[in-house]
């Protein structure tokens, strides 16, 4: 019997939120050298935003620890297979495919911003610089492939993800869900990066 259950809590879904919104917003500002300031504090923003979420992939609640999406290849494909098919496999937490996508894009986030801060302190050469953008791109292709996987399995599903993680509830059985939601840890996320972005100018 399938109920309503808690499956995200409050720091995991601000992360999600704050990590699209910074680097959207540092994505669309590379270029300029008026929002050069913002584009380097949103850059110093993933930074620390992936910082948090390593720690609480470690100590977080059940479906944030990384321990709960430890995927290999053969787990992927057949759940890829499952889509192809019509008949897709179920996942409280994140599903295979979906789970490499969030070590890809943190992987990426930790290379775009280590390059990034290295390039604006005048570090290293040309060659840099290219792998910092290389991966900024390499990043916003991944988020594309991340959106559309989400949309596919919402659909195929019959469940909206993006919904489940703005309010971090989704189906399933009683027992499955997290107990704690974790409310003044995500709102001190939170409180923190509108800190940091508020010595903008």
């Amino acid at each position: 019997m399938t109920t309503r259950i808690l499956v995200w809590d409050v720091p995991t879904r601000v992360f999600h939120w704050l990590l699209a919104g910074s680097f959207a917003g540092a994505f669309l500002t590379a270029e300029s050298e008026m929002f050069r300031d913002v584009h380097v504090l949103l850059g110093y923003t993933m930074l620390g935003l992936i910082g948090f979420r390593l720690v609480w992939g470690l100590i977080g609640t059940r479906y944030a620890r990384f321990s709960s999406f430890l995927f290999g290849p053969s787990k992927v494909a057949a759940y890829l297979k499952s889509l192809l098919t019509g008949s897709p496999q179920h996942y409280v937490g994140h599903n295979p495919a979906g789970s490499w996508a969030i070590y890809g894009l943190l992987l990426l986030g930790l290379i775009s911003g280590a390059t990034g801060y290295a390039v604006y302190n005048q570090t290293g050469g040309e060659w840099l610089e290219e792998l910092h953008e290389a991966a900024a791109n390499t990043m916003l292709a991944l988020v594309v492939v991340h959106v559309a996987g989400v949309l596919v399995s919402s659909l195929l599903h019959r469940e909206n993800l993006v919904r489940a993680m703005i309010y971090g509830y989704k189906k399933g059985e009683a027992g499955q869900g997290v107990r704690r939601a974790h409310w003044l840890i995500g709102i001190s996320l939170l409180t923190g990066a509108v800190a940091l972005w508020s010595v903008i100018r």
